[in-house]
């Protein structure tokens, strides 16, 4: 089996984009421009009422390593999907997007793929709609531990902690990767994520993980404090590399000693989706490629402020030549 510079673990969901009218959400009991999770009949009936359909993949992880594609690195991705239209849509484009679907799709499950359902009002408001159906279902036995172990860089999604199951997926790989000389590293997803496993967050973060990225408010609730430097400084007593993004402030990384701050890039944000996912690609790629600290997070905000500039959560540029346009490669 050939190695990987990055496998990412995180939600399989498809999104399905479609536009609509105002009157159409108001219909149809959809809170404009939020994300709400639905269950499966809701998405039944959502999905069918789509009058123009257009599916990509998504899921933040997954968006991620779109974005580490772009830049040639070799990625592979690990999540549930059903054996259904849209999980075979998912699986194969993922593989033609250049990323290696390294688990089968599950035959004979009850649930099936996971979608959000994503109504595009005509001032650009994204109303979202997730069903998460068979994703949040992973397991150990969805993950491949050797190829974990010839993983140079392993990415976690924190959104998948909510299960016992996904908790012990994650530690599988996190071993099986550092087994192998690889390093593990997890965003941290949701504060409300955190404040359910708080107690599990902290052992990944003092134990296999070697990188964390976060939030202010996911730092802020990890350790139950106000104090934002308190709170960096406490994970990075426990973790070789520590990154808080701040919206539309500097970008604080830590790496053993050293604390950098990097500006974020000013751009009129057309589409916010994917800013993060893409902030990760870019700093993980800064990694992969031995940078400093410092150039990783010029890395993140620049492919951040790229994606944030269309719409959209997958990059359209040619990021390797905004890379050198920027002297960071």
């Amino acid at each position: 089996m050939s190695s990987y510079d990055v496998i990412g673990i995180g939600n399989a969901i498809v999104d399905v984009i479609s536009h609509a009218p105002d009157t159409f959400l108001g219909h149809m009991g959809i809170e404009k421009g939020i994300m709400q999770l639905v269950e499966r009949d809701r998405a039944e009936v959502l999905y069918a009422a789509m009058s123009d359909r257009r599916e990509v993949p998504g899921g933040s992880v997954a968006n991620s390593l779109a974005g580490l594609g772009e830049l040639g690195l070799a990625c592979g991705f690990t999540g549930r999907v059903a054996n259904d239209s849209l999980g075979q849509f998912y699986a194969n484009a993922m593989e033609v997007g250049g990323t290696s679907f390294l688990n089968a799709p599950v035959n004979g499950g009850e649930l099936p793929t996971s979608r959000s359902m994503i109504f595009v009002s005509p001032d650009g408001e994204r109303s979202m709609n997730t069903y998460l159906g068979i994703s949040a279902e992973l397991s150990p036995g969805d993950v491949d531990t050797t190829a974990m172990s010839k993983a140079r860089f392993l990415f976690l999604e924190g959104y998948l902690f909510d299960k016992d199951l996904g908790k012990q997926a994650f530690e599988a790989a996190a071993q099986a990767c550092r087994s192998g000389g690889g390093r593990p590293g997890i965003t941290l997803s949701d504060p409300f994520c955190v404040d359910r496993h708080r107690g599990d967050f902290k052992k990944l973060i003092d134990g296999p993980m070697d990188w964390v990225i976060g939030n202010e408010a996911e730092w802020l609730s990890l350790y139950e404090t106000d104090d934002l430097n308190a709170a960096l400084s406490a994970a990075a007593s426990a973790c070789d590399t520590v990154v808080c993004t701040r919206s539309g402030d500097p970008v604080i990384l830590k790496q053993h000693s050293e604390t950098v701050e990097v500006p974020v890039t000013r751009v009129t944000p057309v589409d916010a989706t994917g800013a993060g996912d893409q902030f990760a690609a870019g700093f993980l790629f800064g990694l992969a490629t031995n940078r400093t600290i410092e150039v990783c997070g010029r890395m993140g905000v620049l492919m951040a402020a790229e994606v944030i500039s269309h719409i959209g959560p997958r990059p359209e540029s040619d990021l390797l030549a905004l890379l050198r346009a920027e002297g960071l490669i």
